[in-house]
């Protein structure tokens, strides 16, 4: 196993500067790499160079005796025209794509205009219910104030990760379906107990903090300017590729 550190360093040289030199030597058009330990995504401004991008990354990864996840790696059309584009071909929605515990969607605002919008995986939030549960059955016995006081740091921290705009519905999800497992719990603790929902939303209101959004909009985030960056700039399509060794 090579550390996350050491992992960093050998993709910085090995697919980062590469990429920056492939896009100012090679593209015809806007690119733009994200990358996240071996996990990235790659946008492109014109399908063609996303086509080429990937098998020059190829060649580039096989060097370093590194290959491409088959199952994570594909390009797909996404971005402000994907939908047009797509419906005038007869096909369905634009594809989405998963990156950092997100679902990445070709959306619209209540305005009517293109818009990203970013979603809790599912898994990811039931993989995380499925911790809590286990939890509570090992603090079951605990005062309610202490569980109140453990929950209302688990919830918090996960909304520190996924508050992020768009996403709002998600984190409604996950606080009723804590809850539920609370509400769970504390029947347990004896067959006499009958705590209903009138009971567990005060302790709820009580504890745990409700949905809201922490992060900022993207375009408040990154309001820098950019060497390339060009007002028409219409990023159309992304190339979805997961690194490893």
């Amino acid at each position: 196993m090579i550390s996350p550190l050491l992992a960093n360093i050998y993709l910085h040289y090995s697919l980062d500067l590469w990429a920056e030199r492939w896009r100012r030597r090679v593209a015809t058009g806007d690119l733009i790499i994200v990358r996240y330990a071996d996990d990235f995504i790659v946008g492109f401004q014109h399908e063609t160079d996303a086509r080429r991008f990937l098998d020059a990354m190829r060649e580039r990864l096989q060097e370093f005796s590194l290959s491409l996840h088959p199952e994570k790696t594909r390009v797909i059309e996404f971005g402000r025209h994907a939908a047009a584009n797509r419906k005038a071909r007869g096909l369905g929605k634009p594809e989405t794509f998963n990156f950092l515990g997100f679902m990445f969607i070709s959306g619209k605002s209540r305005r009517g205009k293109f818009l990203v919008h970013r979603k809790t995986r599912r898994d990811r939030m039931r993989a995380k219910l499925r911790e809590i549960k286990e939890e509570l059955r090992r603090r079951m016995h605990q005062p309610i104030p202490v569980q109140g006081k453990w929950l209302k740091q688990v919830v918090f921290g996960y909304y520190r990760y996924h508050a992020v705009p768009t996403n709002g519905r998600a984190l409604g999800a996950f606080r009723f379906n804590v809850i539920e497992l609370w509400r769970r719990a504390l029947r347990r603790r004896s067959q006499k107990d009958r705590t209903r929902w009138g009971r567990i939303t005060k302790l709820a209101d009580d504890f745990l903090p409700k949905p809201r959004i922490l992060h900022p909009w993207p375009n408040k985030r990154f309001a820098v300017n950019h060497p390339r960056w060009e007002p028409s700039a219409r990023i159309g399509l992304a190339g979805i590729c997961a690194g490893g060794a």
